[in-house]
């Protein structure tokens, strides 16, 4: 990627405390001009220090944040054009929602009537038309959570930051905003950083995700790619569902490998994603949406995958599909999830089952520490 293709470059930023624990540790990232990246990761991972180190309201310990080319670290946080919308929203209570949207550029001595214009405008901008003179507690939480996006976006800046915005909002309601910012960056073309540690957020609205663990980034892809192809055993745990096993690497053949599960002496094939040697510690990773369940021996003839047997104890009804729980040796929670259009091929609970999956979608990563 050119240096004209990053409006955003970290260059080996840390930040500590303590001078002992690295809250963010030696952090290389840019941010593309124009695009959607979610910074994704559990507590204390360092995601959230990370935006709050691009809104200049943490300085770093160590490198360098550059804005278009230009360093940071001696701006103030009113000073770098950047927008921000905080999860508690950070309304004015006192004010009309016109005021809270218009006060951005009002502290920038925008006038009145070039202000106002702005003000309805980015109004409009969230479907907020004609809701200027109501104040924020007589607004719905979604509502209020546009009206954030609507003042953040008010001065045109170059780049929007979003920490947890939907957090308070209930599941129905999150969703619906989750594709409400997704259609708003679309139509405006502004870059936006967003913070979440809910993987399903970052999945929907992102162009790409950088997932933090431990203060480093662990893996920065396109959603597609981070979902399918994880590239260490922590992502694989924390994106998505899945079905792990612990094991031995005993043979690896142009990436295919086997794999000795740790409990009982059952072998699988995989796809080795690192470097391991023989005999080494594995971590097996198998997406449930990958698996196939049937009674015991009525399994496909011919079937060139792996298989493994169990018992069917319980079907969960989740509405557009079905998890049925299977204890194998070594993984007595191992769940296979179908299409409730297929919820009718499945054993009846108590079976004696087989279930199997395609090398290509069992993972083995280097097992973590």
């Amino acid at each position: 990627m050119s240096d004209s293709d990053a409006i955003v470059r970290f260059v080996g930023i840390g930040k500590t405390y303590d001078g002992v624990t690295r809250i963010v540790d030696d952090l290389h990232l840019d941010i593309r001009r124009g695009e959607f990246l979610t910074l994704l990761g559990p507590s204390g991972s360092g995601k959230t220090t990370t935006l709050m180190l691009l809104a200049g309201f943490e300085t770093p310990t160590a490198g360098e944040i550059l804005l278009e080319g230009k360093p940071l670290s001696r701006v103030p946080p009113y000073q770098r054009n950047i927008g921000m919308v905080f999860q508690n929203y950070a309304l004015f209570p006192h004010m009309t929602i016109a005021e809270n949207i218009g006060f951005p550029l009002s502290v920038r001595g925008v006038p009145a009537a070039e202000l106002s214009k702005r003000v309805e405008r980015a109004l409009d901008m969230v479907q907020l038309g004609g809701f200027g003179q109501r104040r924020p507690a007589q607004l719905s939480g979604g509502q209020q959570q546009r009206v954030a996006v609507a003042r953040a976006l008010v001065f045109e800046p170059k780049l929007i930051l979003m920490d947890e915005p939907l957090g308070a909002l209930d599941k129905q309601l999150r969703e619906q905003m989750q594709l409400e910012i997704r259609q708003l960056h679309h139509r405006l073309g502004v870059t936006m950083t967003y913070v979440t540690h809910d993987q399903s957020e970052a999945l929907t609205m992102s162009d790409r995700i950088a997932v933090f663990h431990r203060g480093k980034i662990q893996q920065l892809d396109t959603p597609e790619q981070m979902y399918e192809h994880p590239k260490n055993a922590f992502v694989a745990r924390f994106i998505g569902e899945n079905n792990r096993f612990g094991g031995t690497l005993e043979a690896v053949t142009d990436g295919r490998c086997t794999i000795r599960i740790a409990a009982g002496d059952a072998r699988i094939e995989g796809t080795l994603v690192e470097p391991v040697r023989n005999g080494g510690a594995v971590t097996v990773s198998l997406r449930p949406e990958r698996v196939q369940v049937r009674v015991a021996g009525h399994t496909i003839d011919g079937y060139p995958g792996c298989r493994m047997a169990g018992l069917l104890r319980e079907v969960i009804y989740l509405g557009d599909h079905v998890r049925a729980r299977v204890a194998l040796t070594g993984n007595e929670e191992f769940m296979v999830k179908r299409p409730i259009s297929e919820a009718h091929t499945l054993p009846h609970i108590g079976a004696a089952v087989e279930v199997f999956w395609m090398p290509e979608h069992c993972r083995a990563f280097a097992q973590e520490s």
